[in-house]
């Protein structure tokens, strides 16, 4: 059985799902020890790595440069890839092309789309060639207008239904529901035959996923509420790092078992 399959059937069993976000070789590596589902390189790299103010600021080379690193240190997770705005939106007759990049230049098993006006069209041309792709619904960070909850009306959710749907006829193995209401969640997940990965969208999807930095604590420049700190390790860094920076100063580090030492006879003649 494929790892597809797998995620997939863990909806069938009743069984929660788990995926995380990963920028690098050591963060794949950590998640993938976790014994986490599925690992996202996501595009929230042009924030919380690359300190952009728009994911739609991140493009391919950057991306693949990044999903080989986790590659590396991702050996039992599904793998995917977060195609960026440039690779599919703004020129959807390159979205095969690209997602195919994901795959074979860096290792991914599947990619990530967000829904747009011709999200259908692409996700099952980039299906069709092979590639699995997993959809995105709901507060869909590329193109949205503001980050605020969708779907509280019944019109706008009756819409977020229907593209779920469309999502799932056209061949995608899962979909993310980000930020929508609870009720709106529920009643996708329950219609959907396939796993519904919610990020804001409360606890009955069949899994869940958040950006890493947001669960460690290690990006302050804004905290979504739909985001839950595990640990704050921003202060430790910096107690850690302050601490480095005194003992540098004032010729504590480094010490003795830090360091090296010539025998000293050939010392003696090294000053001879």
């Amino acid at each position: 059985m494929d790892k597809i399959q797998e995620i997939v059937l863990k909806k069938a069993r009743g069984k929660k799902i788990t995926m995380l976000t990963a920028y690098d070789y050591a963060t794949g590596l950590l998640v993938d020890k976790a014994g986490i589902d599925m690992v996202l390189v996501g595009d929230s790299l042009a924030n919380v790595v690359l300190g952009l103010d728009s994911t739609t600021l991140v493009y391919m080379p950057e991306m693949l440069h990044h999903a080989k690193a986790v590659r590396r240190g991702v050996k039992n997770a599904l793998l995917i890839g977060d195609m960026p705005y440039d690779s599919y939106q703004s020129d959807p007759t390159q979205a095969v092309k690209n997602a195919g990049r994901f795959i074979k230049e860096a290792g991914c098993e599947a990619v990530k789309l967000e829904w747009f006006r011709q999200c259908p069209f692409v996700a099952e041309a980039i299906i069709k060639s092979g590639i699995p792709v997993m959809g995105h619904v709901g507060l869909t960070p590329q193109t949205a207008e503001s980050f605020k909850v969708q779907g509280k009306d019944a019109a706008s959710a009756q819409e977020i239904i229907e593209q779920a749907r469309i999502l799932q006829e056209v061949g995608c193995f899962s979909i993310v529901l980000e930020c929508i209401p609870q009720q709106l969640a529920t009643v996708i997940t329950e219609t959907l035959n396939i796993p519904t990965i919610g990020i804001g969208s409360g606890v009955h999807c069949d899994g869940q996923v958040l950006v890493i930095n947001d669960l460690l604590g290690l990006f302050d420049r804004y905290q979504p509420r739909f985001t839950k700190k595990y640990v704050n390790l921003t202060p430790i860094i910096l107690e850690a790092l302050a601490h480095y920076k005194s003992e540098v100063e004032n010729s504590v580090f480094p010490g003795a078992e830090h360091s090296f030492a010539m025998d000293e006879e050939e010392f003696k003649k090294l000053k001879d």
